[in-house]
C-alpha cells in the first residue's frame, strides 16, 4: 500500500502488523554479548565506581573483609573448636578458602539482583540483557586481586610455597566464576518475576558457605558423602586453591570432574532458561 493510500484509507483498511520479540539462540546470544563487550565493561566499571562511593575506606574493604572473617574463623574454629587445618597454620588455611569464596558470594548476590536493580535501564533501553549479570561478576574479580595480595603476604608470613599446582590455579578462578555465573544468571531471571529471590538470596548464601570446605578442610567429611558433596563446584575451588598456593592436599581428579561438569551443566541450564524468559524482562520487572 502506497503512502497517500495509507494516508486516505480508514483504519479497518490498514493492514495490521504484529511485532513479536524472538526467542535468541545461544550462539546468537553470544555473538550479541560480543558486539556489546564495551558495554559490559562499562558496567563492570560503574557497579566498581557505585559500590565504593562516598566510602570513607574505599577498597580498603576489599581486605578488611576477608581479613576480619579469617580472624572470627581463627578465633572460634581454629583456637576453640580445635578444626584441623590439614596440618597448616589456620589463619592462612581460613583466609586461603574465604578468597575464593567472596569472589563467589559477591559475583551470586550482585548478579542475582543485577536486572532488579537496573529496572529502568532494562525498561528505557534495548541491549543484550545478560551483560547486567555477567558484569556483577567481572567486578568482583577486581576485589579479588586486591585481596589476592594479602594472601602472597601471609604466604611469606606464615612460610608457604606453593605447590607446582600453582599452574591449576587459573583453572580453579574460572570454575569459581563459571559456578557464580550458573547460579547468578538463573537467579537473577527468577528474581524479575518472583522477588522472594531477594530474600531467600541471603540466607541460600549462608547456607552455601557451610557447605563449602572453609572453616574445615574436606578430609572432615566421611568417604561416603564425598561423591554427593563434590556436586558443589566450590568445594573443588576451594580444595584447588589450598593444593595449589599452600601445598595441601589435592582436591582429586573425581572431585574436581564432577564439581566442573555440575557447573558446566548448570551455566548452560541457566543461559537457556534466560535467554527463554528475556523478552518478557521489561513487562515484568
Amino acid at each position: 500500500m502506497s503512502e497517500k493510500a495509507v494516508a486516505t484509507a480508514s483504519p479497518e483498511d490498514l493492514p495490521i502488523l504484529y511485532i513479536r520479540p524472538s526467542s535468541m539462540s545461544l550462539s546468537a546470544a553470544l555473538g550479541e554479548l560480543w558486539a556489546h563487550r564495551e558495554l559490559l565493561a562499562f558496567f563492570a566499571w560503574r557497579d566498581l565506581k557505585v559500590r565504593y562511593k562516598q566510602t570513607a575506606l574505599g577498597v580498603a574493604w576489599a581486605l578488611l573483609q576477608p581479613l576480619f572473617m579469617m580472624i572470627v574463623f581463627s578465633v572460634f574454629f581454629g583456637n576453640l573448636a580445635k578444626v584441623s587445618s590439614d596440618g597448616l597454620p589456620y589463619p592462612i588455611f581460613a583466609y586461603c578458602g574465604l578468597l575464593p569464596w567472596q569472589l563467589f558470594a559477591y559475583a551470586l548476590t550482585n548478579a542475582a539482583n543485577s536486572l532488579v536493580s537496573n529496572e529502568r535501564l532494562v525498561t528505557k533501553v534495548y541491549f543484550s540483557r545478560v551483560t547486567l549479570p555477567i558484569s556483577s561478576v567481572l567486578a568482583g574479580l577486581v576485589d579479588f586481586a586486591i585481596a589476592f595480595a594479602l594472601l602472597l603476604v601471609l604466604m611469606a608470613y606464615y612460610g608457604c610455597a606453593p605447590s607446582g599446582g600453582i599452574v591449576a590455579l587459573p583453572f580453579f578462578l574460572l570454575l569459581a566464576v563459571g559456578a557464580a555465573m550458573a547460579a547468578g544468571l538463573g537467579l537473577s531471571a527468577l528474581n524479575v518475576r518472583y522477588r522472594d529471590i531477594r530474600y531467600a538470596l541471603p540466607f541460600l548464601t549462608q547456607v552455601w558457605l557451610f557447605v563449602t570446605p572453609i572453616a574445615y578442610p574436606s578430609s572432615l567429611v566421611p568417604e561416603g558423602w564425598r561423591t554427593l558433596y563434590a556436586l558443589n563446584p566450590m568445594v573443588s575451588v576451594v580444595d584447588g586453591f589450598r593444593w595449589a598456593l599452600l601445598g595441601a592436599p589435592s582436591p582429586g581428579a573425581t572431585t574436581v570432574a564432577a564439581s566442573t561438569l555440575v557447573a558446566a551443566a548448570g551455566l548452560l541450564a541457566s543461559m537457556r532458561y534466560f535467554l527463554r524468559v528475556e523478552r518478557g524482562f521489561a513487562d515484568v520487572v
